[in-house]
């Protein structure tokens, strides 16, 4: 018989959510609660809290990060346009259960000095067999399909290439706060624990997260939450000293 590992354990439970979800359940696919004991996880909450995966022996396989969501089905206020605000015209609402959309994306610094951005937005997908050897695929817009909402896979065979790389995520469309989702970015590496970091922001004006820091240490990974806030894109950016420039959440160039 088969040996399951803890990410087809991950899976099954993402399975079983989905059903739920489909049905009237208020949990979206992928979305691991940190209460849930079955769940061999490691849970960064706070800020500047760490988690190692040291490099087994021929080096790291691929390494898999997605963005879930506990979808929370209400109807909320839409955040008021500006001629709304002119007039004083009653805000929309919006069911979030279904209009819901986060994007994940990743700014990426190689041993060799090259320094880049990865997101949906904008079609920046990167590359897997090429540099910088991480590529997104796939843009879910409601996070009820099975399984991660959105993926970027980094070569696992190149990760000695790689200097480090921010995570981020991005409120693309249908929420004003992020407590309406709590979303989670989960790191998997095959044979270790996953990696969770939990957003848990009130701040409804600030769509873009900077989540966390994957950094090469001597061929391993040290994970590091961040749980950092901005308005925007170029704002992250300057905090984190990329100098990449952007225009509207695009990258120049």
């Amino acid at each position: 018989m088969e040996e399951k590992t803890s990410v087809d354990s991950l899976l099954e439970a993402n399975r079983y959510r989905v059903q739920r979800s489909r049905h009237g359940g208020f949990g979206a696919a992928g979305f691991i609660s940190p209460l849930d004991q079955d769940q061999k996880a490691d849970f960064l909450t706070q800020p500047g809290e760490v988690a190692i995966v040291n490099p087994p022996e021929g080096g790291l396989p691929d390494i898999k990060i997605g963005v879930a969501w506990d979808v929370v089905k209400m109807t909320a206020p839409k955040r008021p346009g500006f001629f709304q605000k002119l007039f004083h015209k009653k805000p929309q609402t919006v069911d979030t259960l279904h209009q819901v959309d986060l994007d994940i994306g990743a700014l990426y610094e190689l041993e060799g000095g090259e320094k880049g951005g990865i997101q949906a937005f904008g079609e920046r997908f990167g590359a897997y067999e090429t540099a910088p050897y991480i590529h997104l695929s796939g843009d879910e817009r409601t996070g009820l399909s099975e399984g991660e909402d959105e993926v970027i896979r980094i070569n696992g065979a190149y990760w000695p290439n790689i200097k480090k790389l921010v995570l981020y995520v991005y409120i693309y469309h249908g929420i004003d706060n992020w407590n309406e989702v709590r979303p989670q970015l989960q790191v998997y590496v095959p044979g270790q624990k996953p990696m969770i970091v939990s957003l848990r922001a009130r701040e409804s004006e600030m769509d873009l997260c900077a989540v966390a820091l994957l950094e090469n240490i001597r061929g391993g990974i040290r994970m590091t939450s961040c749980l950092e806030y901005y308005p925007g894109h170029a704002e992250m950016d300057r905090a984190f000293g990329f100098g990449l420039g952007w225009t509207d959440g695009h990258k120049r160039g």
